[in-house]
């Protein structure tokens, strides 16, 4: 008979995927030591010094129960998901989309977790598997450290590690914001006055456009080749691909009274709260790699950001992924030290739900295999069933 409580257990990364292992782990009377760099240091992107922060949107999309996020979500949910029993706590108003207070729902994960007899955490930057474990989760996600995802590729695969670039929107001061040149509203009326927008005539987006398309960029460095993720392009990017690539992509007019705005828009900036207070906005689909002074240029060329107090600038950072289907089981570890399960999206998944549950999937196989019990696994029909076919899909 194997006691659960002699298991030592470590998880490497406090992001969304290892805060949603450890809930289970120690849903299951097990100890885990969880490993975290953060607040002694952070990697580009991220700034909060507690848990579980989201570092692009705000939005973990949407709730519709037919559409596959919402399956993924009300799944989660119906096996007791931490860290989306704490989204709903920290809820912002934006349609059918779970959107979040950030902030507050970084506090609740980590307060939750902070509770809990069985865990230790452990303050320290990782740039090798600790020893003295029997089992070990990697959920270090796409900002995973240089040394770190060196240590991965050398020791752990004997093959490079694939990288994309991924880029993050501004947010704004919502009491610099000039209300009376923008709208409260959202598309076909989901959800309300949840989003502020800014209607653009043909003139107006035009020149946004020339003047996006001129502007100064962070460069790259000389060794690295720009290649990024098809869903968070930074805007700049989108704007070389078509004059109305914009105004058919993050842009779209569509979905609005036109009586109400008084001419009919060619294109629509849309922003959304960061927080449950609406003291800040997040300019949906601005991601960007701009340069600050740029970036202060152009969006403040938008009707109502004339005086746009930056919160945040966009930026651009590179993620980290390993080739799933090559070293990972069905079951989320590795093809040959089976101890090892890696989470989130160094999996290669894309998306918060989906790290979340590949958080909750990895600690769910470990429980498996230490109980020597053949995994259940989800069926394809099932939105759990379908994300573990991106590594093999032989899954029925």
């Amino acid at each position: 008979m194997i006691l659960l409580n002699t298991m030592r257990i470590a998880v490497i990364g406090a992001g969304l995927a290892g805060c949603e292992a450890v809930n289970l782990l120690l849903k299951n009377n097990l100890t885990v030591h969880l490993y975290e760099m953060k607040p002694k240091k952070f990697s580009p992107a991220h700034k909060l010094s507690t848990f579980a922060e989201l570092v692009c949107s705000n939005s973990l999309k949407t709730t519709r129960e037919t559409h596959p996020q919402g399956m993924l979500k009300y799944e989660l949910l119906s096996l007791n998901s931490l860290i989306l029993s704490k989204a709903l706590l920290a809820k912002v108003p934006s349609g059918d989309a779970l959107s979040v207070d950030r902030v507050l729902l970084s506090k609740l994960v980590t307060d939750e977790l902070m509770t809990k007899k069985n865990l230790e955490i452990i303050t320290e930057e990782v740039d090798k598997l600790p020893e003295g474990y029997d089992y070990y989760i990697i959920a270090t996600g796409p900002l995973t450290s240089e040394n770190f995802s060196r240590y991965i590729a050398d020791e752990l695969l004997q093959s490079d590690s694939l990288y994309f670039y991924d880029a993050i929107a501004p947010i704004v001061d919502a009491e610099s914001i000039d209300k009376s040149r923008v709208f409260f509203g959202s598309r076909f009326n989901k959800g309300g006055d949840d989003y502020l927008n800014i209607p653009l005539t043909k003139e107006a987006y035009f020149n946004f456009l020339t003047n996006l398309r001129k502007a100064d960029k962070v460069p790259l460095r000389e060794f690295e080749k720009p290649k990024y993720y098809e869903g968070c392009l930074p805007i700049e990017v989108l704007a070389e691909r078509g004059d109305d690539t914009l105004a058919y992509g993050p842009m779209k007019p569509i979905g609005f009274d036109e009586k109400k705005i008084g001419f009919k828009p060619y294109a629509i900036v849309q922003l959304r709260k960061e927080d449950k207070e609406g003291t800040a906005y997040n300019i949906v689909g601005f991601q960007t790699k701009l340069t600050i002074k740029e970036q202060e240029r152009i969006f403040r060329m938008l009707p109502g950001l004339e005086k746009a107090v930056f919160l945040r600038y966009g930026s651009i950072h590179r993620n980290t992924f390993i080739d799933a289907p090559k070293h990972l089981n069905i079951t989320l570890n590795l093809k040959d030290k089976e101890n090892i399960y890696f989470a989130g999206q160094i999996t290669g998944v894309e998306g918060y739900v989906e790290s979340i549950a590949t958080g909750l999937l990895s600690a769910l196989f470990l429980i498996f295999n230490i109980k020597n019990i053949n995994p259940i696994m989800p069926s394809r029909r099932t939105a759990l069933g379908a994300l573990l076919s991106h590594i093999d899909n032989k899954i029925s």
